[in-house]
């Protein structure tokens, strides 16, 4: 095999790949002894017709044959051979290529290639060094963390008689609203559980204040005016009427902080064992998040001691991928009533997503490089803990996650690889960095 190597840029090249014509010979040979195998010639057992016979009806089919599966084949020895790493391969449309069964056969593939990355400062002799972060969980924190627990245990309770809720009281409502005299359908509310002071709205009605000083079995009247420009048709431009009641006042009582509250929470003997539990949770935590705060300064770093030209095709694959979770993300908030986005929208989507694309293709050619040069593979462990970390942060079973990725094909396995292997490099270059003193 000749191949030939032009620059068409920094990250494209064109490949020049002749194949030997004895080379094509035997491809003609082995396709039309196939065709032979295959066809039924009238007047001919299978396998007996005449080569002749067979060029002059199916030479067309056998050269596209011949070529389908010389490009493929020899394309992936000129890569090989080049040394290079293609992220877009393109082709000339296989019916203008020209072949002979005895003459060498020559095609060009253009391919965007990925870049060559000289690592630097990564780990030994020359490792990042990071200023340490000497954060401790102080005992407010812990307070604060007990507190938490306290509210999720909080009981709700009847007042004395006659109080009147205050901020930070709970009230329970029914609320009904009239039109013309008459119950609005749609508009009716009973047992609703409000948190007075919390100024959120019941039905579209801002209540604190109306409730704010009533007693159990008090009902104030809400008129509520619509404008004319109101989606719904029945009030539009007109005045409802709320009838609200308050069916119940409800005061918060928090647990005393004392070794029964302890057992409520759990298996604790004591106040001191929970908290003890809880500062070993919080130390856990606070430890992972300086181990984030950690990698996102290595990752800094790496950016900006890294300098190469990205390949445009991988930035646009990852433009589209942020476009598509934010498309995904606001079909889920909006459900099935949700609007799509206009051209001008998803046009400025990309103006303002191009520089994260760009720097997420940026980390991951240089981990991807870290990995090669370290020899870090993903095994088939590391991808059995993924899916159990992921089946827990998903809560579904690890059987559906398995289901759910097959799905996706081929792409998505080879995804779910490549985010554990960037993992995994990222972790090999925080071990390797230097904590200052």
């Amino acid at each position: 095999m000749k191949m030939e190597v032009t620059e068409l840029g920094p990250m494209k090249r064109a490949l020049k790949i002749e194949v030997p014509v004895e080379e094509v010979a035997q491809r003609f040979v082995q396709a039309y002894k196939e065709l032979n195998r295959q066809v039924r010639v009238p007047g001919f057992r299978p396998g007996k017709a005449p080569q002749a016979l067979l060029e002059q009806r199916y030479a067309k089919a056998v050269e596209e044959d011949v070529v389908r599966r010389l490009v493929p084949d020899y394309y992936d020895r000129a890569v090989r051979q080049a040394g290079i790493s293609p992220v877009l391969v393109e082709i000339p449309p296989l019916e203008r290529v020209k072949i002979k069964r005895d003459a060498p056969f020559t095609f060009t593939a253009t391919v965007e290639i990925k870049p060559k990355i000289e690592l630097r400062d990564y780990k030994a002799p020359n490792p990042i060094s990071l200023k340490p972060d000497t954060r401790t969980v102080t005992e407010e924190q812990l307070a604060k963390g007990m507190n938490v627990l306290r509210e999720q245990h909080a009981r709700l309770e009847a007042p004395p008689l006659g109080h009147k809720a205050a901020e930070g009281d709970f009230v329970i409502l029914s609320v009904e609203g009239f039109l013309d005299g008459q119950p609005l359908e749609g508009s009716k509310k009973t047992g609703h559980l409000h948190k007075v002071g919390s100024n959120a709205s019941v039905l579209g009605l801002e209540i604190d204040h109306h409730v704010l000083g009533r007693a159990e079995g008090d009902t104030v009247e809400i008129s509520q005016p619509y404008p004319p420009s109101h989606p719904d048709g029945r009030v539009a431009g007109k005045t409802v009427m709320f009838k609200v009641t308050v069916n119940a006042v409800k005061l918060k009582t928090l647990p005393a902080l004392d070794d029964e509250f302890a057992k409520d929470c759990g298996a604790y003997a004591s106040l001191a064992e929970l908290q003890d539990r809880l500062r070993t949770q919080m130390e856990k935590a606070l430890k992972r998040e300086i181990e984030e705060g950690y990698k996102d300064t290595i990752v800094k770093r790496l950016i900006e001691t890294h300098h190469f030209d990205l390949p445009e095709t991988l930035v646009e694959r990852e433009l589209e991928a942020i476009i598509r979770q934010y498309v995904q993300q606001r079909q889920r908030r909006g459900g099935e009533g949700a609007s799509p986005l206009e051209t001008s929208d998803l046009a400025k989507l990309r103006q303002e997503n191009r520089e994260e694309a760009s720097r997420r293709v940026k980390v991951g050619l240089i981990l991807e490089t870290v990995a090669e040069k370290e020899q870090l593979t993903v095994t088939q462990e590391d991808l059995d803990n993924e899916i159990r970390r992921l089946a827990s942060e998903l809560k579904i079973g690890q059987p559906d996650l398995v289901k759910m990725i097959q799905a996706g094909g081929q792409d998505s396995i080879d995804e779910l690889r490549a985010r554990i292997l960037a993992e995994k490099s990222l972790d090999f270059v925080y071990r390797n960095a230097v904590i200052q003193k």
